[in-house]
């Protein structure tokens, strides 16, 4: 990848299978670590739908002509979550992320298809009278700027989602951001950890990890419960 096409800066398209855990495949084949290798790599863009309309969209994107520039699209195995899934392709501008729910107090911001569970989890924070936004970014590189300048001047707790490891990952390239644009916030990471995580239903690993529709309800429950007590 960095010899054949990024130095050489050429067009060409990654398709990635088994983004995030593999399930019974076990941790050979998780796909933990891209995210955060492939952002650091010049002359690539690093994508992940989170959706079956979100992927044939990028795909059509990365099949247009284009100047250079490596484009890698992650999508994990397993169930889909739309039942009519063949619709109209559709350009996404590179690097633009889009706000799934408006909100208060709090933000998640969520890439892949993990954010599925950010959209379970709003609506049951809902009813406990909990209003989050959730922002789907679709890209980790290049990051959508103009969106996470509008996320940090609005709120000061922000969750970050990936099915990706924590160390170097999208969690870490927002906390880049905020650093080098001089932004303070709370900031709490979700994803893979620093360990090797055995085989197991991609839904027991998630919940193992602290990830899944519980486990967001928890970080926000947290994060909104440890500023009341400031």
């Amino acid at each position: 990848m960095i010899h054949d096409v990024c130095i050489q800066n050429l067009p060409v398209n990654f398709c990635l299978d088994r983004a995030g855990f593999a399930g019974a495949d076990g941790p050979t084949h998780h796909g933990a670590y891209d995210l955060a290798f492939f952002r650091c790599i010049p002359n690539m863009i690093v994508s992940a739908p989170m959706n079956e309309q979100e992927l044939r969209n990028l795909m059509y994107t990365a099949q247009l002509p284009r100047k250079g520039q490596a484009f890698s699209i992650r999508y994990p195995r397993g169930q889909g979550v739309m039942t009519e899934w063949r619709t109209p392709f559709e350009k996404i501008e590179i690097g633009k992320g889009r706000i799934i729910k408006e909100g208060e107090d709090i933000a998640i911001l969520s890439i892949g298809h993990i954010g599925n569970y950010v959209v379970d989890a709003c609506v049951r924070l809902v009813e406990k009278d909990i209003h989050p936004a959730h922002y789907d970014l679709r890209f980790a590189k290049p990051l959508d700027e103009d969106l996470l300048h509008k996320v940090f001047a609005s709120f000061k707790r922000i969750i970050t989602l990936e099915d990706g490891c924590v160390q170097g990952g999208v969690g870490s390239a927002i906390l880049e951001f905020m650093a080098d644009n001089n932004y303070q916030a709370e900031v709490m990471r979700l994803g893979i950890p620093d360990r090797i995580v055995e085989h197991g239903e991609q839904t027991e690993l998630h919940k193992e990890c602290g990830f899944d529709v519980d486990g967001i309800m928890r970080a926000v429950e947290t994060m909104l419960v440890a500023v009341s007590k400031v």
